[in-house]
C-alpha cells in the first residue's frame, strides 16, 4: 500500500536516506503495515507510516501512526493531511475505529496537526526506560 520509494540499484544514496528507504521497505511488506506516500510530480512530498496493535496493554486492536515526515519544499499543501486520511481509511477498512499516536508535549506544531486529524489527549502515558 505504498508508492514505489525504494531506490534504483547501485544509485549512492545518504546514511539517512538509506535508512529511511530500509524502513519504508520493511513497513510496505508487513502485513498490518501501512504506508502512505504523497507524490508530487514525481517526487515525495510527504509520507506517513503506521501499523495495527493487536495486543496493546488495556487496549483493544487499533491502529499506531508511528512517524511521518514532509518535506520542506512542500510543507503548508495538506500533504500530511492526505496521508492522515488515507491511514484512517485504510483501518477503517480492517474495522479497525481507533488510532493512537505520540508527540513530545513542547511540539506545539505537531500536536496542533494532530488536533486537525482529531486526535486528542488519551488516557495512556509513555514509560521509558533508558537502558544502559
Amino acid at each position: 500500500m505504498c508508492s514505489n520509494t525504494t531506490p534504483q540499484p547501485g544509485s549512492p544514496l545518504p546514511k539517512v536516506a538509506a535508512d529511511f528507504a530500509s524502513v519504508v521497505q520493511e513497513h510496505a511488506q508487513g502485513k498490518d503495515s501501512s504506508c502512505f506516500v504523497a507524490e508530487l510530480d514525481g517526487k515525495v512530498a510527504g509520507f506517513m507510516i503506521s501499523y495495527i496493535l493487536t495486543l496493546g496493554f488495556g487496549i483493544e486492536k487499533s491502529g499506531r501512526a508511528a512517524t511521518m515526515g514532509v518535506d520542506p519544499r512542500y510543507m503548508g499543501q495538506g500533504h500530511r493531511a492526505r496521508v492522515g486520511a488515507e491511514i484512517f481509511k485504510f483501518y477503517e477498512t480492517r474495522g479497525i475505529t481507533r488510532v493512537y499516536t505520540s508527540a513530545r508535549w513542547d511540539s506545539t506544531d505537531l500536536l496542533s496537526f494532530f488536533r486537525t486529524l482529531y486526535f486528542e489527549r488519551s488516557d495512556f502515558m509513555n514509560l521509558p526506560n533508558t537502558l544502559g
